[in-house]
């Protein structure tokens, strides 16, 4: 799950994809929070009044994209995640959603990409809490092939978009798709991998008689793709998502509404803070989330 190191990280592929949105969109303007400002110095002395560094004031960066988007721009709006989400929540939730406002917000640091930085860089809850706000697109790619599309399309349209970008990622990339795109099949139940926990899903269900679904876009949920994978399996459910556990259950329960079925949710605890450092890699293996881990959990649950 760790990009090699001669990829692209996925935060290169925004900036390379934001700095030709900047010189072929006038709509667009890019507002930053310190976080990767640096990598647009150059840009911003040619479109000195669409490349806008804010400084450390994140909820004043949201309000301002929301008066952006009331005059015609598209705001892209751009920083750590727990800074992007929950420190300006209230303003995602007036300035955006109320106004019924769009802006695309491109985030990095997901749930705990780099943990020397401590708690207040990670935000294992940030999808969970854009389920309680209307109107959102999520997206949560797994490769850095992925990041492009994702953000020219969110780019070029007019809705609110959240674009949760990670230093890890998956050895391939999986084209794009609107659903889950099924990866392997098997009768023992379905197991559905978001963004980049996509490996350690193939890993533990390398020997299992399972269906593998894939997705980058976690909202809108896939109801119809889930049923028909569902449809020729066991109705068991396992989710493996790289922020809060159990982030997707009430979708599961939602599109197998009238499907008897049994769900296991994988991702990071919920009963507890985990106040460590460490690598990332350390963190998936307290949260269960490492291949070991979901081997021995998904093999038990299926059998």
């Amino acid at each position: 799950m760790t990009a090699q190191l001669t990829r692209k990280l996925m935060r290169t592929v925004f900036v390379d994809t934001m700095i030709e949105s900047l010189a072929t969109d006038s709509r667009v303007v890019l507002l930053t929070a310190d976080i990767s400002s640096w990598f647009f110095t150059a840009v911003r002395a040619e479109y000195p009044d669409r490349v806008i560094n804010l400084g450390i004031r994140e909820q004043a960066m949201i309000d301002i994209a929301g008066g952006l988007a009331l005059t015609g721009h598209r705001p892209v709006v751009h920083t750590y995640a727990p800074f992007l989400v929950e420190r300006p929540f209230e303003q995602l939730k007036i300035g955006l959603g109320h106004q019924d406002v769009g802006a695309v917000l491109v985030s990095v640091g997901a749930s705990y990409d780099d943990p020397s930085w401590g708690r207040t860089h990670q935000s294992p809850g940030d999808v969970a809490l854009f389920d309680t706000l209307p109107g959102w697109t999520v997206h949560v790619p797994g490769h850095e092939d992925e990041v492009e599309p994702l953000l020219r399309d969110a780019v070029s349209g007019d809705g609110r978009v959240y674009i949760r970008l990670s230093e890890r990622a998956n050895n391939e990339a999986v084209p794009g798709s609107d659903g889950f795109t099924v990866l392997r099949r098997g009768g023992a139940g379905v197991v559905i991998a978001v963004g980049p926990v996509l490996d350690q899903v193939l890993a533990a269900t390398a020997t299992a008689d399972a269906t593998v679904l894939y997705t980058a876009t976690i909202r809108p949920f896939d109801h119809a793709g889930l049923r028909a994978a569902v449809g020729s399996a066991r109705p068991n459910v396992v989710l493996v998502e790289p922020y809060l556990r159990g982030t997707s259950a009430y979708e599961v329960a939602e599109a197998l509404g009238d499907v008897p079925h049994r769900l296991r949710s994988y991702g990071v605890r919920r009963d507890q803070e985990t106040r460590v450092y460490g690598k990332a890699e350390d963190h998936d293996r307290l949260h269960g989330v490492d291949a070991a881990s979901l081997t021995e959990s998904i093999t038990s649950f299926f059998r």
